[in-house]
């Protein structure tokens, strides 16, 4: 199979397109002729040999990723027949190996794709939803909520911006540049504004008309996250979940205390509660999107263009979740 490998930590151009031996399924597991591989911002830090929320950073030679959705074309011993040939999806945990043609991964951690998904659609949400999921059991909106999402193009942000406008609430999208800002505003912000544009903040302010927002989904940081909290009226609530404007591995999200709550990874998931959280969370993003109440927003690229893949996302040139495709 083909597959891309990082053999040394450092930037983009380390990924490489190669032929590597196929995997075979070990007992409980089940092979995957991969259709979309997810690429996650993590991924840029895993390259440069961050360890992010792995127990240390990866092992070298190693194929990335960690997010696939194609067919089911090989068991291992234990599993049931019925999986072969099924379309399905899995995060693969802390275990590498997305990259690839071919994915082996535990049963357990597999779902069937539901039917009016696509590969890539699908791949979306198994890690991208299950985030937004995650992010949205600490905020509950309605018609009297005014949402401030920043990167409100990317992948997360899409999702964001459509429930919050499901529920009602006045969106308030930012995003980098005209064409990412007309996507947000076609995706069903209430208003779009360029976070690039110093007058932003005071764009917002006009709209609303002297209310505030009641929550900010920040997955940005620095001084973005700084105005957007700026805007929030009394009672408002600064829901942190990354901070990418800051660089992954750069400090700490703005916090004002009383004010932000971090719900990072091991939160989440004493939220969403339950023997499994992680699949509580994908079954719920899943479901989502298969009533078509949540549309992921997907950039594709081909599988040998990885390396292009991640200059991209590290650039901010990205709209949606960027996906592979052997």
């Amino acid at each position: 199979m083909h597959a891309i490998r990082l053999h040394t930590f450092g930037p983009a151009g380390n990924l490489t397109y190669e032929e590597v031996t196929d995997p075979l399924p070990g007992p409980g597991q089940v092979r995957i002729a991969v259709e979309a591989a997810g690429v996650h911002l993590l991924d840029t830090a895993l390259r440069e040999g961050m360890r992010g929320p792995l127990p240390e950073p990866p092992a070298l030679p190693t194929v990335p990723g960690r997010e696939v959705a194609g067919v089911v074309d090989s068991l291992g011993d234990g599993v049931a027949a019925l999986w072969l040939g099924k379309r399905v999806v899995a995060h693969l945990g802390f275990a590498p190996g997305g990259y690839a043609e071919l994915a082996v991964t535990d049963v357990d951690r597999v779902h069937e794709i539901p039917e009016r998904l696509d590969f890539a659609q699908a791949v979306t949400m198994i890690g991208t939803g299950r985030t937004t999921m995650g992010i949205l059991q600490f905020t509950d909106l309605g018609p009297d909520s005014v949402a401030v999402i920043p990167a409100a193009a990317g992948g997360i942000g899409t999702l964001l911006v459509q429930y919050a406008h499901n529920a009602g609430a006045t969106v308030i999208g930012l995003a980098g540049g005209p064409e990412k800002v007309a996507r947000v505003q076609a995706n069903g912000a209430d208003l779009a504004v360029d976070y690039k544009d110093p007058a932003w903040p005071d764009k917002v302010r006009a709209f609303l008309g002297g209310r505030g927002a009641t929550v900010v989904f920040d997955g940005v940081g620095g001084d973005i996250a700084r105005a957007a909290v700026d805007l929030l009226g009394p009672g408002g609530r600064h829901i942190v979940f990354g901070w990418s404007g800051q660089g992954i591995h750069d400090g700490s999200p703005y916090v004002v205390e009383g004010i932000t709550e971090q719900v990072l990874g091991p939160v989440m998931m004493r939220k969403a509660g339950g023997p499994n959280p992680v699949h509580t969370l994908e079954l719920r993003a899943l479901a989502e999107a298969a009533e078509g109440r949540l549309t992921p927003a997907v950039q594709r690229f081909p599988l040998s263009e990885a390396a292009a893949a991640h200059r991209a996302l590290e650039t901010r040139g990205t709209t949606g979740k960027v996906v592979l495709e052997p």
